[in-house]
This record gives structure tokens, C-alpha cells and sequence, in this order.
């Protein structure tokens, strides 16, 4: 029985190490069956058997591990693939994003120069939108990172350090123009608020109407005495800045008037007809059509004839809290409340630009005051005559203000005298506002001559040709004194 149990066992390792070197991959039923019949036929030693057994199934699990490598390698290669897809695709959004909100800041700051509330609106939603969709792409990117970050180390190192460092500057690229868009909202919150009492005085005066124009004479027929200067708000206004306010219309009076002197010799006009015409054409004049124009013989007497023009126009309604704009009678109603709203516009409105002003208030009072006196000054014949167009005409008809430089030389005028009408009427009691009429006689405490006489002294029996610019009387018994234009009264 032995001898026949170790034949049965040589007999089944030679049958198996056979069939491992023909077909070492493939596992039969044959193998399987035979060592069942030979463990059925003989009492062979069952360690022996399981350890045959564990061969073929590491042999087979060899065979299938290669198939699996390569599946997974497949796998690997198709998320790489798929991954770097989405990155390129997260990336163009980005790129995107940051490209349309660059162009929506660039609108949002043009609309803040001029002023224009609606597209400011506008601007502002573009950019806040194109900010939110950048989070939404951050918080993107932070969840896929967070699900992919079982990958690995090198998975990581491979997609999304990248990815993070490209990010990161566009990140401190948005918060910067956060940053700013925080100082324009801050600037115009100061700017708002800076002009928050000059606009409620501008437009409070729309509340009242007047039923008579008796006041339309010169504030000079009222009579003064001397007073101590009112206090509005522990600040008051000094007949010092009204001294220096009117020395500042002085000089942009000048100013004008030799801008538009030197724009008609351009255009080749006679300047004595031309300052004939202008003068007779004005209805307000104190001076009669040929009256005063013998004298004009001279550049110098036409540009003072000129000046006189143009000074009339602009203080045509002065003593009107509003130069007739609208019928309010607020001074009258609330004195005391309507010399503090002036003095504050006052403060508020002397250190800005007109233009600045007009471009975000372009219909206020002063824009219509400005409206107002430029074609009441230039007329559309002289403009044509002056510029080949009509173009400053047609553009302040429609409530708009050019940014020539003519009109921008025609608005400091504007400004200085809308300054000393404020403070004006800012000062209890209000100046005086007087002016020389033709024919009167020189008063040197009340007159200065614009003329200067070549021997230094001023010969006698001087009488006024006509006004240049007018004078005041202060409260405090000062004289500002009018500028006239003299000659010899023989």
C-alpha cells in the first residue's frame, strides 16, 4: 500500500509540473479533476494537495493582475485628461470674468467725470456682478481641490498648485479694485455732503413767487446806517471777503472783456460800430443809443465801452435774491434763515470749479443764471460772426455748458459775480448797490476813473462818459467805489 500511495504521488506531481510548463496561465478543470480522482483512488497527504492548489491560484492571479495595471493606467490617463479639460475650461471663465469687469470699472469711472447718476447705477451692478461670479469660480475651485485631494500628493502638485498660483494675483488684482471702488463711493459721499446745503438753497427758492416787480430799482435808493456785521452759525460773513470778492469780479471781468475784444479784431470787426450796436441793442442801458460813443476813439475806450456792456448784463437784477429767476421772496419771509442758506453756498461754492459744479447740477440757479446772462452778452449773430457756428448758442439753449474756452473765461465771470451776490445777501444790512449814469458829476469818494491822465493829476470839470462797473456801500460805512469811464465836459 505504500509503494503504491508514493507512485500515486510522483505520478500526480509530474502530471501537474506537465501541465504548468505547457499552459502556465490557464487553470482547467482537467487539472482539477484529475487531482480529485487521485485524491478519491489514494490516501494521498492533504498539505501536499493545498500546496499544489495555492500555486495555480497565484499563477492565475498573475495573469488577471496585468490586465488590472492597465485598466488602471487607462483610468488614470482619462482623468488626467478629463482634469486638465476643467482647468483650462475654469481658467478661460476666469479670464473672462476679469476682462468684462475691467471694462465695467473703466465705464464706472468715466461716469464720475461728467456726473451721470443712471450710469453710474449701471457700472456699478456690472462690476458687483463680475465680483460675485469670481467667488462663485473661487469657491469652484476650493471644492474641487477639497474632492480631489485624495489623489495624492503628486495629484495635487500636478493640478491645482498651479492653478492656485495663476488665481492668486487676479485675486489681489480684485481686491484692489475693491479697494477703490470703496474711495470713489467715499469721495462722492464727502462731495454729496459738501454740496447737500448749496443744493437746498439752490432749489428752495422755487417755493415762492412774486406778485410784483417793484423791486427791481437800484438797492442805492434805500438808505443805510452803520451797523455791526449779523452772526450766522457762530461764522460771519466780513466786509473783508466782500471786498476781495469784488476785486476778484474785477479781474474776471477784465479778463472777458479782453478775450472777447481780441476774438472780434480776429474776425476782422469795426470796433467802434460793433460797440455802437451792442450798446444801442441793449434795452436796460442807462445810456442813450450815440450818447457816450463820441468818445470812442481808441482801444482802450472801446474795451472799457465794452466792459460797461458786459457789466450791465451780468448785474441787470442784482438787488433779486434770486436776479429774477424765479419770484422768490424768501429775504423777505425768513431773512434771518435765508442769509445763513447764502453764506453757507457761499463757503461751499468758492473753492469749486464752476464747470465742476455745473456738471452735476447743470439746471441749478446758477446754471440758469449762467444760461441766462451768456445770451443775453453774445448774441447769435456775433458767436457767428465770431466762430463760424452756432454751436455755444445751441448747446447753453439746451441747458448744457460748453467746455471752451471762451465760455470757460465767461464762467468765472459768472462765478465771481453769483459769489458776491451770495455774500450780498449773506451781510445784514445788505450793501448798497450803486452805479454812475451818464452825464454825472465825478465824485471821488464814490467814482474811481478807469482813465489814467498822462500829467498824474485829474483836471477839472470831469463828468461820467459812462459806467464801467458798479459800486457799494457796506454796513459798516465802507465804499467799494464804481469804476467809470470820464471825460471833459467841454
Amino acid at each position: 500500500m505504500s509503494m503504491n500511495r508514493v507512485s500515486s504521488i510522483s505520478d500526480l506531481i509530474h502530471r501537474v509540473a506537465t501541465s504548468c510548463l505547457q499552459n502556465p496561465l490557464a487553470v482547467t478543470d482537467h487539472h482539477h479533476h484529475q487531482s480529485l480522482e487521485s485524491s478519491q483512488n489514494s490516501s494521498s497527504n492533504p498539505t501536499e494537495y493545498e500546496e499544489i492548489e495555492s500555486e495555480e491560484e497565484e499563477e492565475e492571479e498573475n495573469g488577471s493582475g496585468g490586465l488590472r495595471e492597465e485598466n488602471q493606467r487607462k483610468k488614470k490617463i482619462n482623468g488626467l485628461e478629463k482634469e486638465s479639460r476643467e482647468i483650462e475650461q475654469l481658467m478661460s471663465e476666469v479670464f473672462e470674468s476679469i476682462s468684462v469687469m475691467k471694462k465695467a470699472y473703466v465705464k464706472l469711472q468715466q461716469a464720475h467725470s461728467p456726473w451721470d447718476q443712471e450710469k453710474i447705477s449701471v457700472a456699478d451692478i456690472a462690476v458687483v456682478s463680475e465680483l460675485r461670479k469670481l467667488g462663485v469660480l473661487k469657491e469652484r475651485f476650493r471644492r474641487r481641490n477639497r474632492s480631489n485631494g485624495g489623489g495624492g500628493e503628486e495629484n495635487g502638485r500636478r493640478g491645482f498648485v498651479p492653478l492656485r498660483e495663476i488665481v492668486a494675483p487676479y485675486e489681489a488684482a480684485m481686491e484692489e479694485l475693491k479697494k477703490q471702488v470703496k474711495t470713489k463711493d467715499t469721495v462722492i459721499e464727502n462731495l454729496e455732503q459738501k454740496l447737500q446745503n448749496a443744493i437746498t438753497t439752490i432749489n428752495s427758492s422755487t417755493n415762492g413767487r412774486s406778485s410784483t416787480g417793484k423791486r427791481g430799482k437800484f438797492l442805492s435808493r434805500r438808505r443805510v446806517s452803520s451797523c455791526s456785521l449779523g452772526h450766522v452759525a457762530g461764522v460771519a460773513p466780513a466786509v473783508e471777503q466782500f471786498e476781495s470778492t469784488t476785486s476778484q469780479m474785477k479781474e474776471a471781468s477784465k479778463s472777458f472783456t479782453a478775450l472777447l475784444l481780441s476774438l472780434m479784431r480776429s474776425a476782422g470787426w469795426d470796433i467802434n460800430a460793433a460797440v455802437r450796436s451792442i450798446e444801442s441793442a441793449t434795452a436796460t442801458t442807462a445810456v442813450k443809443e450815440g450818447d457816450n460813443m463820441a468818445s470812442v476813439n481808441g482801444p482802450q475806450h472801446a474795451k472799457y465801452a465794452l466792459e460797461s456792456y458786459i457789466s450791465q448784463k451780468m448785474f441787470h437784477g442784482f438787488d433779486h435774491e434770486t436776479f429774477y429767476i424765479d419770484g422768490s421772496l424768501s429775504s423777505l419771509l425768513n431773512p434771518d434763515q435765508f442769509r445763513k442758506d447764502c453764506f453757507t453756498q457761499f463757503q461751499d461754492m468758492k473753492s469749486m470749479e464752476p464747470t465742476e459744479l455745473l456738471g452735476i447740477l447743470p439746471t441749478c440757479n446758477f446754471g440758469k443764471f449762467c444760461t441766462r446772462k451768456f445770451l443775453s452778452i453774445v448774441h447769435p449773430k456775433m458767436e457767428e460772426s465770431l466762430f463760424g457756428n452756432l454751436e455755444h448758442h445751441e448747446m447753453v439753449s439746451a441747458g448744457n455748458h460748453p467746455r471752451s474756452q471762451f465760455y470757460g473765461e465767461f464762467l468765472k465771470l459768472a462765478k465771481s459775480v453769483w459769489l458776491l451776490h451770495l455774500l450780498a445777501f449773506s451781510l445784514d444790512p445788505s450793501p448798497c448797490h450803486f452805479q454812475a449814469s451818464k452825464g454825472a458829476e465825478f465824485r471821488k469818494e464814490y467814482m474811481e476813473s478807469v482813465v489814467r491822465f498822462s500829467s498824474g493829476r485829474m483836471p477839472l470839470a470831469l463828468t461820467v462818459a459812462f459806467p464801467v462797473s458798479p459800486g457799494f456801500k457796506l454796513g459798516n460805512g465802507s465804499v467799494i467805489k464804481a469804476r467809470v469811464y470820464l471825460v471833459s465836459r467841454t
